[in-house]
């Protein structure tokens, strides 16, 4: 009986496995499922919270000079922010392989928000972090969700 390898870029060829083997077997997968569920737990949670300031109250987040540009209130702007979050929780759901960059991009954004807005650089700075860890499950989704595959959880 033969098994069919599975080669991934930079190691040795591995025989195919199940989804709960390569958790248990592969440190690497781990991390890659951990960082895909955070990434999408984490954007559709505060994306929701938008609407109901449960966990805090976005509106102060909003620098003055964005809240000038954006159409209606700030409480309406945060209301699209949610929107543009759950779609990245989403996204990062069915394809981390490319909604961890739009993911990436967003928290950019968020930063420039807050380096602009005086009394919010240590937020800016866990942004920051968080921004590094949505690029990292870009770069393990390249190996785990290539191009092309099927939505696997």
């Amino acid at each position: 009986m033969s098994t069919v390898a599975t080669a991934v870029p930079g190691s040795v060829a591995a025989p195919s496995r199940t989804f709960g083997e390569r958790l248990k077997a592969d440190p690497a997968y781990q991390a890659y499922t951990i960082m895909r569920i955070a990434f999408t737990v984490a954007p559709i949670l505060f994306g929701l919270d938008k609407f109901f300031n449960v966990l805090v109250d976005w509106e102060s987040y909003l620098a003055p000079w964005i809240n000038d540009i954006v159409p209606g209130s700030a409480s309406t702007a945060m209301q699209l922010v949610g929107i543009v979050e759950i779609a990245a929780g989403l996204f990062v759901a069915l394809k981390p392989r490319y909604g961890a960059y739009v993911v990436a991009a967003w928290l950019a954004g968020i930063i420039i928000d807050l380096l602009t807005y005086s009394g919010y650089y240590d937020v800016a700075l866990r942004d920051f972090g968080l921004l590094l860890g949505a690029l990292t499950l870009a770069r393990l989704a390249s190996i785990y969700d290539p191009p092309g595959t099927q939505l696997r959880l």
